[in-house]
């Protein structure tokens, strides 16, 4: 049987009703040339009966929890299909999603990735990503998170996509490697744009490609894991990617931010995070494959950090 040009990945844990919006949301897809895998992390009997319901789609079901980053790529391993999308269970293209993304991508051969523009569901005049920027510091952010989606700007090259409603090429994942299955979750589609930059691929942000989200319907926008997960992969994701001379400044920025969240929030997720991350560290310095990433934002000072994500 031949293989659709794109497989898309669902990766869901306890999607109950929003996955069965974001399933109605792929059946309105004017692009049609797909075929979807929705993959379950830990049996939940609500979920997989909504997905046994849906016509199409290929089901996994994992017995535990094995983390977005593992789930995704099972769902690769599936098909092969040139091209690869990743939607949340809580994202909901509009019609003409998948086909602004397909056609961006088929225009250039050095394209291996496309983000799409997010806005949240429920304040769609307000973006939510548009594509993932990064500094110097490794400080990495939804672009334009916050602005209005009149200032969602046009169609240009990012550092990255969210891989929460994105599209990549096979290609690309063959040459650099899946998503690292270590993270479990956040911070996964970073690494991985950060490894495409230094090998030389190109990610486009398509405005075209609407999706409305309900972000961090899962664990919680402000979970204690969500903060320890972050912190914690982002001293992997600096081990394998960063260059050693960019190592004092994001260490000046990062402790910056552990202390912020100690004295103002009271909140010691961030610095629990980066001791887990420390402890483990010996196991990303065989991976390290260092690179300065070509789409670099300006720096800022500590204080007017929090503002790029909304705050």
């Amino acid at each position: 049987m031949r293989e659709p040009s794109v497989l898309l990945v669902i990766p869901t844990w306890s999607g109950g009703n929003w996955l069965l919006h974001c399933l109605e949301s792929l059946s309105k897809q004017t692009y049609t040339d797909f075929r979807a895998v929705v993959v379950i992390n830990g049996k939940q009997g609500r979920t997989e009966e909504a997905v046994l319901g849906q016509l199409g789609l290929r089901l996994i079901v994992n017995a535990e929890n094995l983390g977005f980053a593992a789930a995704v790529n099972q769902g690769i391993r599936t098909s092969k299909s040139p091209y690869i999308g990743v939607l949340n269970d809580d994202a909901f293209p509009e019609p003409g999603w998948l086909e602004a993304l397909v056609s961006t991508m088929e225009r250039d051969s050095r394209i291996g990735a496309c983000a799409s523009l997010m806005v949240f569901a429920h304040q769609p005049n307000v973006v939510q990503s548009a594509g993932v920027a990064i500094d110097r510091a490794a400080i990495a952010w939804d672009r334009l998170r916050g602005r209005p989606i009149t200032e969602a700007g046009g169609e240009c090259e990012v550092f990255g996509a969210s891989a929460g409603a994105a599209l990549y090429r096979r290609k690309m994942l063959e040459e650099i490697g899946l998503f690292d299955e270590r993270f479990f979750a956040y911070l996964e589609d970073v690494d991985l744009a950060w490894r495409a930059q230094i090998a030389g691929w190109r990610c486009q942000y398509v405005p075209q490609a609407v999706v409305r989200h309900l972000t961090s319907a899962s664990f919680g926008e402000d979970s204690p894991l969500k903060k320890q997960l972050k912190a914690r992969n982002k001293v992997w994701m600096v081990i394998k990617n960063a260059p050693a001379s960019d190592f004092p400044l994001i260490f000046f920025y990062d402790w910056a931010a552990v202390l912020y969240a100690l004295v103002k929030n009271k909140d010691i997720n961030p610095l629990k995070g980066r001791l887990q991350g420390l402890k483990r560290a010996h196991l990303f310095l065989k991976d390290r494959k260092p690179g300065r990433p070509r789409v670099l934002e300006p720096l800022v000072p500590p204080w007017q950090v929090p503002q790029r994500w909304g705050g």
